[in-house]
């Protein structure tokens, strides 16, 4: 049977993201960044990248295996986004299976666990982790928590430091895959006092072989909290490195907006708002704006009393229904690094961060339904008839909801759909989607999404920016800079505006205020590679030809496979005599692409003028 039920986990989940093979990358929200966009990661397992991928926290956090994760995939199959799909499926998969077979070791009880792992792997609410390439970190830090979990176990049966190792290898993996592993060693504590017994306050549940060896220690909370010191060493290390990491790459600047208090707000509101998509998965998005004031105090006050009643019902059943408190505060626990008191980004809450919570939410209904139900004369039937309900029913809405990640624009048109209209960081979907029609050439759609962007959100720099490339794309250049200046009074920091305004400027032939943008630009952005092209272009043409080829040099040093940037430095090098090094930058130049005419006319200049200069220097 056991097998029986892991082919079944298998085939339902594949059977329902299935699709994803033909869907898209969504190159707007943060798969630019991971995969398509990322040179390190496009460069793949090099000695390079694998450093890159060690000793960075490029986009906020330090997470290396889920670098290496990706420059894997990009290996092996290149800018396409099936392979990359396809092995999020397969870490889902693997969860599903690991979660099982943990739980079943755990408890002994084989419905119980196979409950729980039918709806982690089919309920609509996981959808977004698996669906999205960007989220590889999610699935991969799983993988390496419940891999933890079952090492856990392991030497919960028969203690030993070879397999404490092991716990701790796989739960810094995991840390290396996604912080938010940060409460594993509480959930451990919790596994402790049920299923596993070894902290022991009477309850009749558990695995008899394991409580055995615990008798003696049975109330020992202190020794089962010194064993998992190491454990909570990693946990603060790991902390620290993300907190820098966020605090360098600015995600916390939400937290200078948005005030503790409000914040707190929603937390408790979040905490329910998770519960009832649990219960009812309607309107599930990638993105939910965050209310801030707009979310009133005493919703907050009332959703708080709400989380500690339940609370208080599960320490008050503790005793005959250990599974209850177990589930709520892995539930409760584990959504805290996510629930947003420490503000990252604008965003209320995400379906990405209820992958490992909802497990306990599940595994109170899955021992808690059989017990209410223990006297009732047709309870196998019952239960079954609805799990022949319930199962298919998630089935069909999470096949709808996976759709709804096929490329871009399908999935922001969604999000609009069910983000509500009140909350004015919705703008930032409407700004994605703007990006999305431009790029495929719908400039009118584009323009009516920027326009809905700054209606909604008036302050919002981002779609005055769109706007103004709209109006240079159209030769509106006067109008172009009009919003390119709204934009930075908007948010003076903003470097791709500087950078645009420059272009902007260059055209109408103000060249010297072209250049004190662009300088800003490269201030405020150092890594911002059209920047310094831009600028060495301009210098270029100015004849101060040495600082242009400094600003072309760190284009190349940020976008090696630049072959404009190579091709103008080479002209920049030949018009300061130096051939040689110019031929070099031709032909690598051409080397990265063969149709770029223009570099194979530079090179043959160059490979003619230093013929000359060989046969007229003397012997």
């Amino acid at each position: 049977m056991k097998i029986a039920i892991c082919i079944f986990l298998v085939i339902s989940t594949l059977v329902v993201y299935w699709q994803v093979q033909d869907h898209e990358f969504i190159i707007h929200y943060d798969d630019q960044v991971y995969v398509t966009g990322n040179l390190n990661v496009k460069a793949g397992l090099t000695s390079e990248s694998v450093k890159w991928a060690f000793t960075t926290s490029y986009f906020f956090n330090w997470h290396p295996m889920t670098w290496l994760s990706h420059m894997l995939d990009y290996q092996l199959y290149g800018p396409h986004p099936k392979g990359h799909l396809l092995t999020n499926l397969f870490f889902h998969i693997a969860n599903t299976l690991l979660l099982f077979v943990v739980l079943l070791r755990m408890t002994g009880t084989l419905w119980q666990s196979g409950f729980v792992a039918v709806m982690f792997a089919l309920h609509p609410f996981n959808v977004e982790s698996v669906a999205w390439v960007a989220e590889r970190k999610n699935v991969l830090s799983t993988f390496f928590w419940l891999l933890s979990m079952g090492a856990y176990v392991h030497y919960a049966d028969k203690p030993s430091i070879n397999r404490y190792g092991w716990v701790a290898l796989f739960f810094a993996l995991g840390l290396m895959s996604k912080p938010m592993l940060v409460t594993l060693p509480f959930v451990l504590l919790l596994i402790d006092y049920w299923p596993l017994r070894r902290l022991r306050f009477g309850q009749d549940k558990g695995n008899g072989r394991i409580v055995r060896k615990y008798t003696d220690k049975g109330s020992d909370i202190l020794h089962l909290v010194r064993e998992k010191i190491p454990l909570f060493l990693l946990v603060a290390c790991s902390s620290i490195v993300t907190f820098i990491g966020h605090k360098s790459g600015g995600a916390l600047q939400a937290m200078e907006t948005i005030s503790l208090g409000t914040r707190l707000t929603n937390a408790m509101a979040s905490y329910l708002e998770y519960l009832r998509k649990t219960v009812w998965p309607k309107e599930l998005g990638v993105f939910y704006p965050h209310p801030g004031n707009a979310l009133a105090v005493w919703k907050g006050i009332l959703c708080g009393m709400a989380l500690v009643g339940i609370t208080i019902i599960a320490i008050r059943f503790i005793r005959k229904a250990p599974y209850f408190a177990v589930g709520w505060f892995w539930y409760l626990g584990t959504l805290v690094p996510v629930i947003q008191i420490v503000q990252t980004g604008r965003h209320a809450m995400a379906d990405r961060y209820a992958y490992v919570p909802l497990i306990g939410i599940f595994i109170i209904v899955a021992w808690g339904l059989p017990e209410l139900m223990a006297k009732w004369r047709y309870k196998k039937k019952v239960l079954s008839i609805s799990a022949g309900i319930l199962i298919p029913t998630l089935m069909m809405i999470t096949w709808v909801q996976v759709g709804h990640w096929k490329d871009s624009e399908t999935l922001f048109k969604h999000t609009i759909r069910v983000a509500g209209n009140k909350y004015p960081d919705r703008a930032l979907t409407h700004n994605n989607l703007g990006i999305v029609l431009e790029e495929e050439g719908r400039i009118s759609e584009a323009i009516t999404h920027y326009r809905a962007a700054m209606k909604i959100k008036p302050d919002f720099a981002l779609p005055h920016n769109n706007l103004g490339n709209i109006m240079f794309f159209m030769r509106e250049t006067e109008e172009a800079i009009i919003y390119y200046k709204a934009a930075l009074k908007l948010n003076p920091d903003y470097a791709i505006a500087y950078n645009n305004l420059g272009i902007a400027l260059e055209e109408k032939g103000e060249f010297e205020g072209a250049i004190d943008h662009y300088r800003e630009a490269v201030r405020l952005k150092p890594e911002l590679v059209l920047a310094h092209y831009n600028l060495g272009t301009v210098l270029k043409e100015k004849g101060e030809f040495e600082e242009a080829i400094d600003h072309y040099r760190e284009a190349i040093r940020f976008k090696p496979d630049f072959a404009l940037a190579h091709n103008n430095l080479g002209n920049t090098l030949l018009a300061m005599r130096q051939t040689e090094e110019a031929i070099v930058h031709y032909r690598i130049a051409i080397k990265i692409n063969p149709k770029l005419t223009l570099a194979r006319n530079n090179l043959k200049i160059a490979l003619l003028q230093s013929n000359e200069t060989k046969i007229s220097s003397p012997p």
